[in-house]
């Protein structure tokens, strides 16, 4: 797979899981609306945010800083779906889509990292 498609195919993975999080939110309790909401809609826009600037940049190092970002976002946003999902604001199987969706593109990430630090070593 190229580069471009790689990048598309994780762009197209990255928008549903931020579609998947503002359809859920919905159905959070209001009082969640300045905290667990507003933390869980910023932390998934930044996966997209990250990535597709680190995508556009030159340098090697810049680009695995802003990917770095953009997998500890991820990371953030499987915690908090899973608080949801403890907190039963969110049914197992809507946890298990986006949590599964979410460990799809942390391994795409993740990826990509580490072909950049092999890329930097060099």
């Amino acid at each position: 797979m190229s580069e471009v498609d790689f990048f598309k195919q994780l762009k197209v993975k990255i928008h549903k899981s931020i579609m998947s999080v503002y359809d859920l939110t919905d159905q959070f309790p209001k009082s969640e609306l300045y905290g667990t909401v507003s933390q869980l809609k910023r932390a998934i826009v930044s996966i997209m945010l990250n990535f597709v600037e680190g995508f556009g940049r030159r340098r090697p190092k810049v680009k695995l800083n802003f990917f770095e970002i953009s997998y500890g976002s991820a990371r953030e946003c499987k915690y908090l779906i899973f608080l949801a999902c403890e907190r039963k604001w969110i049914t197992k199987n809507q946890y298990d889509g986006l949590f599964g969706l979410l460990d799809e593109i942390s391994a795409m990430l993740w990826s990509m990292i580490t072909g950049l630090e092999k890329q930097i070593k060099e």
